[in-house]
C-alpha cells in the first residue's frame, strides 16, 4: 500500500462511497502482512452496521461465453435503471508479480467509465482460501459504500466457482451455443451450482442454436435434477450485444431472491455462509501461521526438495513440516 491510511479514515471514506477509500480499503483486504490483516479485521468491524443490503451475484462460465462483456452490458442496463453495480472479478494471478492478470476494467469499459460503478480485479492466490478471503471482504466494503448490486465474476468453471457459489445469493451460469455438444464443458457439479443460466450470444444467425441449445440444457436439467419438487434453474437466452433477454435473466435472479426469502432461505443461506467463511479464515490462518514458524522457514527448502525428488512422500512432507510448527509452539509456550 502506498503509505498507511488511517483505518477511521477508511471506515468514514468507505462509509461516505468515496471511490479512492473503497479502492485503499480493497487493497488493505487483500494483503498478507500481519499489520495490516489486523487493520483489516478493525475496518470490518466498524462498517458492519452497513453490510449485507446487496443483491449477491456470481457470474461464471464455460470459456468464451463472453461473460465480462455480458456484466458489462448488463451492469450499464443497472445502473440506467437507478441501481450501484460493484463488480469483483476474481482473476488469475501471475506468479511472478502476485498481481491479476486480465484486467477487467479495460474488458468492462462502459460500466467502469460510470460513477455508480466499481470494477475491481480480484488477484485468486495460489490457494483457495486467497479467492474466498478476499472476495467475500471486498464484497461487505462494497456493500458499506452504497452499492446495492455485487457482482462476483469467476474465470473459468472449476475450483474457483465452488468458493464463489458459497458466498453469493444467486449463482448464474453462462454458456453459449456449441452445435449440439454446449453440454460437453460444462460438468454436473456446476450445473447443479446454477441458480440461473443463461445461453448468450442469442442474436442474428446464433438466435436459433442459442435458443435450440436453452431447450437441450433444459432437458438435461430435468434428468440431472429429477423430481416434482425439484427448483430447477432456469434456461434463459440472451445477447449481450444487443441487449436482448438481459431484462429477463435479471428478473429471474430477483426471483430466484425471492424465492428464497419466501423460504426463509437467504437469512440461512448467509448465516451457513458466515459460518463457512469463519473456517475458510482459520484455515488460511494456520497455513499463513505454519509457513511463518520459524523452523519451518528454516527447513522448508530442504523438505520441498525433498517432496519433488521422491525421497519423501507428500504425507510425510507435511507431517514433518507440522512437525517443525508444532515444536516451535511448545518452545513457545515453554517461554511463556
Amino acid at each position: 500500500m502506498r503509505g498507511p491510511v488511517p483505518v477511521e479514515e477508511l471506515v468514514a471514506g468507505v462509509r461516505a462511497g468515496e471511490r479512492r477509500h473503497v479502492a485503499r480499503a480493497i487493497t488493505l483486504l487483500e494483503s498478507r502482512r500481519p499489520d495490516h490483516r489486523e487493520q483489516a479485521r478493525e475496518l470490518l468491524a466498524a462498517i458492519a452496521d452497513r453490510t449485507g443490503g446487496a443483491v449477491r451475484v456470481g457470474i461464471s462460465g464455460v470459456p468464451g461465453a463472453g461473460k465480462s462483456t455480458f456484466i458489462d452490458a448488463l451492469g450499464v442496463r443497472l445502473v440506467e435503471q437507478g441501481h450501484r453495480v460493484a463488480v469483483v472479478a476474481v482473476d488469475p494471478t501471475s506468479r511472478r508479480t502476485g498481481g491479476s492478470i486480465l484486467g477487467d476494467r479495460t474488458r468492462m469499459g462502459r460500466l467502469a467509465a460510470s460513477d455508480d460503478a466499481f470494477v475491481r480485479p480480484s488477484p485468486s492466490g495460489r490457494h483457495l482460501g486467497g479467492v474466498a478471503r478476499a472476495t467475500r471482504e471486498s464484497m461487505l466494503v462494497l456493500e458499506a459504500a452504497g452499492f446495492d448490486v455485487v457482482v462476483v465474476e469467476t474465470v473459468g468453471v472449476g475450483q474457483n466457482e465452488v468458493a464463489v457459489s458459497e458466498m453469493v445469493d444467486t449463482f448464474l451460469l453462462l454458456t453459449l451455443a456449441r452445435a449440439g455438444d454446449q453440454l460437453q464443458g460444462i460438468k454436473r457439479g456446476i450445473l447443479e451450482l446454477a441458480d440461473v443460466i443463461a445461453v448468450n450470444k442469442a442474436d442474428g444467425d446464433g438466435e436459433n442454436p442459442a435458443k435450440a441449445a436453452a431447450r437441450e440444457l433444459a432437458g438435461a436439467l430435468r434428468m440431472v435434477m429429477p423430481g416434482p419438487d425439484v427448483r430447477r434453474p432456469p434456461v434463459l437466452t440472451c445477447s449481450a450485444l444487443t441487449g436482448a433477454g438481459l431484462d429477463e435473466v435479471w428478473q429471474a435472479v430477483l426471483e430466484h431472491r425471492a424465492y428464497l426469502e419466501e423460504r426463509h432461505s437467504l437469512a440461512e443461506r448467509r448465516a451457513r455462509q458466515q459460518e463457512d467463511w469463519m473456517w475458510a479464515l482459520v484455515d488460511a490462518e494456520l497455513t499463513d501461521g505454519v509457513r511463518a514458524a520459524p523452523s519451518v522457514r528454516a527447513q522448508r527448502a530442504a523438505v520441498e526438495a525433498a517432496v519433488r525428488s521422491g525421497e519423501l512422500s507428500a504425507v510425510e512432507g507435511s507431517a514433518r513440516l507440522l512437525g517443525l510448527y508444532a515444536a516451535d509452539l511448545r518452545a513457545t509456550d515453554s517461554e511463556g
